[in-house]
């Protein structure tokens, strides 16, 4: 079989796979298959230069599409934003407490953008927080989220 293909594929069968992965790409948007297209036109290009055996031809071709799979997993993937699937919450999120937060008891804030889907939610702080005071979140546990003053430094 491997003898069979190093005497039939020659340098153009992997530019016309490269271009086919390039026109699938275009359709899909993906940017996955434009590495994988442009492995199989350097591919062809090296066979074409050095008249390399199929089994090379196989190998380069198979490393440069680890390669540029690697590289789309790196920079091109859009990366999860949030790890509940409701929203983009960080830490430092800003709020305003809308009922006092006395110490190891419930108050309430209100976020300026959603926190786990939600804007206002039951809060706890381990100072006395009065209302209309500025808080950012300092743990979230469960659906009790805990914040404490912002400061402007």
């Amino acid at each position: 079989m491997i003898t069979f293909l190093n005497e039939t594929v020659l340098w153009w069968h992997w530019i016309i796979l490269g271009i086919v992965l390039l026109i699938a790409e275009i359709t899909a948007g993906t940017f996955f298959m434009l590495g994988l297209g442009i492995a199989a036109i350097i591919t062809g290009c090296i066979d074409l230069l050095f008249e390399t055996s199929f089994t090379a031809e196989l190998f380069i071709w198979i490393t440069l599409c680890l390669i540029s799979i690697a590289a789309w997993f790196t920079w091109v993937k859009e990366k999860t934003i949030t790890q509940s699937g409701q929203s983009n919450y960080r830490l430092d999120t800003l709020g305003t407490v809308t009922q006092e937060i006395k110490p190891h008891s419930r108050g309430k804030v209100l976020f300026d953008a959603p926190v786990l889907g939600n804007t206002t939610w039951h809060a706890t702080a381990k100072i006395n927080i009065a209302k209309e005071t500025r808080v950012k979140i300092v743990e979230i546990n469960g659906q009790l989220i805990e914040v404490t003053p912002y400061h402007l430094s």
